[in-house]
């Protein structure tokens, strides 16, 4: 995996995301594994439109959706979108709307941070995670995202 050691400024200069994945059907653990990711089968309008905003070296949260709730992980973008071949139209020929990224894991948190943990928290009271809870993929502003790396990072004592 990747040294973790951004800096407050790269943060500033890149977009950063949250997706959603099932941790039973495609997990941290599987795409620590599998070390690199197309990231398909998105077919909602709004979730396509974030994934055809993706840049190269945009910084992605990992999102543990239905069973424990969680961001667990952090991500990037290592290849921008591109037509998904999981998808066409009813005869096989038409191109679709619906588009990929591939992503490369970048670091674990070192602790999950809950959505009860967000929710809590008033500076995330605008997440697009709270606000629009079904959405898969979706941006964070860079103040979000940054103190949802410090949560997964900080041990309470």
């Amino acid at each position: 995996m990747k040294d973790p050691s951004f800096t407050h400024s790269l943060f500033r200069s890149l977009n950063h995301w949250l997706i959603k994945s099932e941790p039973d059907s495609y997990g941290w653990h599987h795409f620590i594994r599998q070390g690199r990711a197309v990231w398909d089968g998105v077919r909602n309008y709004q979730a396509r439109n974030n994934l055809n905003a993706m840049r190269t070296g945009d910084l992605v949260l990992f999102y543990h959706s239905v069973t424990n709730p969680a961001v667990v992980g952090l991500a990037t973008v290592v290849r921008e979108a591109y037509p998904d071949s999981t998808a066409s139209d009813e005869t096989g020929t038409a191109p679709t709307p619906w588009v990929v990224v591939e992503l490369e894991p970048v670091m674990r948190l070192e602790k999950p941070v809950t959505l009860r943990q967000i929710k809590a928290e008033p500076l995330l009271a605008n997440l697009s995670l709270i606000k629009q809870s079904r959405l898969s993929v979706m941006p964070v502003r860079a103040d979000e995202f940054e103190l949802i790396l410090k949560m997964g990072t900080t041990i309470n004592v």
